[in-house]
């Protein structure tokens, strides 16, 4: 049995990213990754200017730039009416923000994270490392895994996402179902009929639906999602969200949508979750991250920023080693405090404010909607006083 400073339960973007980031500020870290790989599902994803300036403040942006794209505009477009409603100019984000607005592929951004993490002294990465057992024991935590190993640790994290095991020893909730279903994938970018603009991110918007579109891997492949919300769901049907009923749904959007849709991934399907905020990630030397902590609707694209910030703020928090072979009770405790004070408050708004904007997005015909077009049209698109809040520097 060994013990580790800190150990990280989930090997995704959150789990990853916050390993490299303590490991770079001189802190040992384990991550135990029940898949046999490292690998990410889905497809496309949008890195706000929050998250991009926090992985230029590691070193890690030029990497990722690699495998990104820089959208010129957000768009938002009526999916009934195929009317444009309002932009939002991103190519002055940087000056703005101080970093980029970008999009990519999940796994290219995955395997940037990994390949740090593998040539760095203070990650040790194990695949194929299930854990069904942890218990804080006073000074340590104790983790046993589906295949035999144990393991006792300073620090234990969860960054094992929506269904985590380990929040479960935190907090007493349950997930909650939106009632939406998601088709995602990336595509070779010349098997879509679009009726857009290549360098823009589009976002359709109708009575409880909606679809996007961006281009990935350098505008290679083309990412695409439609949502929609469930009436064999609402029905209480056990079967629900189907590639049947997406195709029903969709049957009412416009021209530019259509054209689109059977280009759409139908093999596997994403029920939407999300949960309520929390007044705590942490118990004792157990704490959470990610999605783990702050799962949220997909509304303002920022689960995968929030759980990078997350990584970076505890690579300032979490206190070095110091002479002796343990850390305080007291100082895991302090550590623990003042990442929830940076963190949750932030987060927390953000998974409510997400939930806000997928009902403006969804809401139904006749006045609700034309106020919501309207609303939007009369906006400029350099109005970034909705966005300022989240993009720009907070603690």
């Amino acid at each position: 049995m060994s013990t580790d400073l800190v150990t990280i339960v989930g090997g995704g973007i959150g789990g990853l990213s916050a390993a490299l980031m303590m490991a770079r500020s001189g802190t040992p870290v384990r991550v135990l990754e029940k898949a046999p790989t490292f690998g990410e599902l889905g497809a496309g994803i949008q890195l706000a200017p929050n998250a991009t300036r926090l992985l230029a403040e590691h070193d890690l942006l030029d990497d990722v730039l690699e495998h990104a794209v820089r959208p010129a505009r957000l768009v938002m477009m009526n999916a009934i009416t195929g009317e444009q409603l309002s932009t939002l100019d991103l190519t002055d984000a940087h000056q703005r923000y101080g970093a980029p607005y970008i999009v990519m592929h999940r796994s290219d951004l995955l395997e940037v994270l990994l390949a740090h993490c593998r040539e760095h002294e203070n990650v040790s990465l194990h695949e194929n490392t299930e854990v069904i057992s942890f218990t804080d024991i006073g000074d340590e935590v104790e983790l046993g895994c589906a295949n035999g190993f144990t393991y006792r640790t300073q620090l234990l994290f969860g960054a094992d996402g929506l269904h985590s095991g380990v929040r479960s020893k935190v907090i007493d909730d349950e997930a909650l179902c939106s009632g939406y279903t998601a088709y995602r994938g990336a595509v070779p970018i010349e098997t879509v009929d679009r009726r857009v603009a290549f360098d823009d991110v589009v976002v359709w918007v109708g009575p409880g639906l909606h679809f996007v579109q961006y281009p990935v891997r350098g505008g290679e492949l083309y990412n695409q999602v439609a949502v929609f919300r469930s009436e064999q769901y609402a029905r209480g049907q056990a079967e629900w969200g189907t590639p049947d009923e997406l195709d029903r749904t969709f049957a009412q959007t416009c021209e530019g949508v259509q054209a689109a849709l059977p280009s759409i991934q139908r093999d596997r399907r994403w029920p939407m979750f999300d949960r309520l905020p929390a007044d705590t990630w942490s118990t004792g030397r157990i704490s959470l991250l990610g999605d783990a902590a702050h799962p949220m609707l997909q509304y303002l694209a920022q689960g995968a920023c929030q759980a990078l910030l997350d990584g970076g703020t505890l690579a300032r928090v979490i206190p070095p080693l110091g002479p002796g072979p343990t850390w305080s009770t007291p100082a895991v405790a302090k550590a623990l405090a003042d990442y929830q004070d940076r963190r949750l408050a932030q987060a927390s708004t953000v998974q409510t404010t997400a939930r806000t904007w997928g009902d403006m997005w969804h809401v139904d015909p006749g006045v609700p909607m034309a106020l919501r077009d309207e609303a939007f049209r009369l906006r400029s698109p350099h109005d970034y006083r909705h966005i300022d809040w989240l993009y720009g520097e907070t603690v």
